[in-house]
């Protein structure tokens, strides 16, 4: 089946445009997205992209724009095809990483240089799809985007969140070892019902 998943001779022109120019160059971020989709299109039931790069301690300026523009046309178009096949119910997407970036710079600034370091307690990720809620923000940081003020998701309860999306309820995976409770979201972790349909 691989041959003819990845022979993508058979597409229209509106799907490439729709992924963006680099959507006919294999190994581009736009061409995974397509490929995604054809996975999805077959019942794969677990697709995982990368796109490297994002990690500007310094150069920030420089890279960053190239960055969006590799990702943001491709993941619109993933979203909108996915949507136009019936897919989109049924397929949750998540973006994100793991971790954010400070508001300040890291390093010398200069008018064009400068980098952002790492930082955990905030960061945005966004979910699509398979009973979330359209074009909903949820949560809120202080003017300094250094702590959460309003409506924090621990990683736990973003986790029983996907799982909950997939039709699983992670408080049935506990299991005993050792004494000790254990499941994918540890022990804890709440769903957050406020982003979901």
């Amino acid at each position: 089946s691989v041959p003819e998943l990845i022979d993508l001779s058979q597409e229209p022109a509106r799907t490439f445009e729709l992924y963006g120019p680099d959507a006919r160059k294999p190994g581009t971020f736009a061409a995974n997205c397509l490929l995604a989709r054809r996975l999805a299109e077959r019942g794969v039931r677990f697709i995982q992209l990368f796109h490297r790069g994002w990690d500007q301690h310094n150069d920030l300026p420089k890279q960053l724009p190239g960055q969006a523009k590799d990702t943001d046309q491709a993941c619109a178009g993933l979203l909108q095809d996915l949507k136009e096949r019936g897919l989109l119910k049924d397929t949750l997407v998540v973006w994100g990483g793991e971790f954010g970036r400070t508001v300040y710079c890291q390093g010398k600034l200069t008018a064009d240089n400068y980098g952002r370091d790492h930082h955990p307690r905030c960061f945005t990720m966004w979910l699509a799809g398979a009973g979330i809620k359209p074009g909903i923000t949820y949560g809120q940081t202080d003017d300094y985007c250094y702590n959460v003020v309003k409506n924090p998701v621990h990683v736990h309860d973003l986790h029983a969140t996907i799982l909950h999306c997939l039709g699983i309820d992670h408080t049935k995976l506990t299991y005993k070892f050792q004494g000790r409770a254990f499941r994918l979201t540890d022990v804890h972790g709440t769903v957050v019902k406020d982003i979901l349909l």
